[in-house]
């Protein structure tokens, strides 16, 4: 049977100082900045994700542990895990994986991980439940609790369903901080791929409250002259 420690050291084993050093960089670590203080091994995303399908039959107490670990692609590791385990699991064990995946949302404290993970997790649980929940992580003030209520959305955009991404956009909207304005507008433009009609229907009423930000990532997929019209807006 698979541990936590064997894979632990798996990892680690992989660590490539230097890339750690700058990837510590751009996930913004320094003082003050949104990820401060996280601590990087310097894996890539691909040697992330070989592990964990490697240790997909990992217990799930196990991964937790994982989940749980101060180095952020341990937390990652153990996070893909729960996705792969998620799709294969019974009714009972996929509620045990979205009740940890909530419980520990502590440790989902960056974007890549949020943004990996809460859509195969969350979004899936609440394809066919009610989404209060997404509505309850909106109102948290915590950034990715925040990020993962409307980016979780995904789940239901390709299922051709809209309207909670877009009410949780204008929920979004007045916030401060750009992860948040990329995340929303992500998922807007992910919207109007599928159907450009609903996304303009939003940006009727919207767009001329939108950040800069999130109103550029919503249209991007436009054509260029709609692009123009609605930043000029």
């Amino acid at each position: 049977m698979p541990t936590a420690a064997e894979l632990l050291t798996r990892i680690h084993a992989l660590a490539n100082p230097e890339r750690a050093t700058s990837v510590a960089r751009f996930f913004k670590t320094g003082p003050g900045q949104y990820s401060e203080g996280d601590q990087f091994l310097g894996l890539t995303m691909p040697q992330q994700r070989a592990l964990a399908r490697e240790y997909r039959h990992l217990p799930m107490p196990e991964a937790e542990q994982l989940v749980q670990n101060p180095w952020h692609e341990c937390r990652a590791v153990g996070l893909i895990i729960w996705t792969l385990q998620y799709p294969k699991a019974g009714p009972a064990g996929r509620q045990a994986i979205y009740e940890a995946y909530l419980a520990n949302r502590r440790f989902v404290n960056n974007w890549d991980l949020v943004d990996v993970t809460c859509t195969h997790i969350l979004g899936a649980h609440l394809l066919k439940q009610d989404r209060t929940p997404l509505y309850d992580l909106a109102a948290e003030p915590c950034l990715w609790s925040q990020r993962m209520a409307v980016v979780s959305t995904l789940a239901f955009i390709r299922k051709g369903q809209f309207a909670d991404t877009l009410a949780l956009a204008e929920l979004l909207m007045p916030h401060t901080h750009d992860l948040i304005h990329k995340a929303v507008g992500w998922m807007l433009r992910e919207v109007g791929k599928r159907n450009e009609d609903a996304l303009e229907e939003f940006l009727a009423d919207n767009a001329r409250q939108m950040p800069r930000t999130m109103l550029r990532y919503a249209i991007e997929r436009l054509e260029p002259a709609k692009r123009r019209l609605y930043m000029q807006k």
